[in-house]
């Protein structure tokens, strides 16, 4: 038990750039360690290698059914989002480690076979080699090479370039946060970029955009009808500027409850996207993170 400990923050982070689900990467995580604790454990030679290939290969299998179950799902899909200032998805230091977990990336991975994604995530966020990708996913090391160069294609096209500085980035969602609350839509359509797109989740639990909301004018109007409507949910509503998925973020509370996060993503000065998570199902691990470092705290 000790052993497996001892790895299980690194296999949730794995998990979850797999799936892009908080929920889903603990059960992957679980599953693991039910395959490992029904295991002669003295047969394994390299730990850290097997439980990996367990695990990859139990979200590669849950990819496939994912892919059928969200062509049922009530509008836009988005990722889970999950707090990252207390080291949450590990060493988050580089901005090519940010990009890896950033909601616009792992909506984007999304697209990618479920062999695509886990050779992509294996070596780029965890720097193990094509002979070693191919062991775990029992395909050939030259099939590796070839699944990584077209998701790396896949990436480097479609994938927004984020090169905002964290700390600049933060002034600058603190001061479209500002402009958001005073209703002043000069300001918020001065801060975004001309093809900006602000995507909702709420799926079937909360009413949300059930299409991409795209246009420097359009968003500004549903972000200002947003925030109107935000007195409606009681006098204990706020609304904070926390770290996301390794970026700042809005983060929408009533009292402890979490309503909501609203992640930027930026080209330069400019807002170039906005992620807009309220399915409650989807916030489940943030709220739990939220207590568990309330508790951490306290003690």
């Amino acid at each position: 038990m000790l052993e497996f400990e001892r790895h299980r923050p690194r296999l949730f982070a794995l998990a979850y750039r797999m799936l892009g689900s908080a929920a889903e990467a603990e059960d992957a995580v679980q599953e693991t360690y039910l395959r490992w604790h029904g295991t002669d454990q003295a047969e394994i030679r390299n730990i850290e290698a097997w439980l990996t290939t367990v695990l990859v290969n139990q979200c590669r299998t849950w990819l496939d059914s994912a892919r059928a179950r969200r062509e049922t799902y009530v509008g836009p899909w988005l990722p889970e989002p999950v707090p990252t200032g207390h080291g949450e998805l590990g060493p988050l230091e580089s901005a090519e480690q940010r990009d890896l977990v950033s909601m616009a990336f792992l909506a984007l991975a999304e697209r990618l076979s479920p062999t695509e994604r886990a050779v992509f995530v294996l070596r780029e966020a965890f720097g193990y080699a094509h002979r070693e990708i191919a062991d775990m996913l029992g395909i050939t090391e030259s099939n590796a090479q070839q699944a990584y160069r077209r998701a790396a294609h896949r990436v480097q096209e479609e994938k927004p370039r984020f090169d905002t500085a964290p700390a600049h980035a933060r002034e600058l969602v603190e001061k479209f946060l500002g402009a958001a609350q005073s209703g002043d839509i000069a300001a918020l359509e001065s801060m975004f970029s001309a093809d900006i797109v602000a995507v909702a989740d709420g799926g079937s639990k909360v009413n949300a955009a059930k299409r991409p909301i795209v246009g420097v004018s359009q968003v500004a109007r549903y972000l200002l009808g947003l925030f109107g409507r935000i007195p409606s949910f009681g006098a204990d509503v706020s609304i904070v500027v926390e770290e996301v998925n390794a970026a700042p973020a809005f983060v929408v509370r009533s009292g402890e409850t979490v309503l909501g996060t609203v992640s930027v993503g930026f080209t330069g000065e400019s807002i170039a996207s906005l992620h807009l998570v309220v399915n409650p199902d989807k916030l489940a691990y943030f709220q739990r993170d939220d207590q568990k470092f309330a508790d951490e705290t306290a003690g």
